[in-house]
């Protein structure tokens, strides 16, 4: 994978590795390496989806009826 991809070009290629790999016709060497390239990309999305959500703001009203920006958390605690 040595261009950069668009997010969606990255999943769109990760849903082919899955396919490929899923189909049992491919050599274990190629396997290995769709393998290694979709645990690459698996990664480089996490990455990416974490910085869109550090990135995001949501607009809520404070006890003074004020509209504030505060930062998007997410319940992955929780889960």
């Amino acid at each position: 994978m040595e261009q950069k991809l668009s997010y969606e070009q990255a999943l769109v290629r990760l849903e082919q590795i899955i396919r490929a790999m899923e189909s049992d016709k491919i050599p274990l060497e190629d396997s290995l390496r769709m393998y290694e390239e979709g645990v690459a990309i698996v990664r480089r999305l996490s990455a990416e989806l974490d910085e869109a959500e550090r990135k995001i703001k949501i607009l809520q009203q404070n006890a003074q009826g004020e509209i504030v920006a505060v930062d998007f958390i997410t319940n992955d605690a929780e889960e």
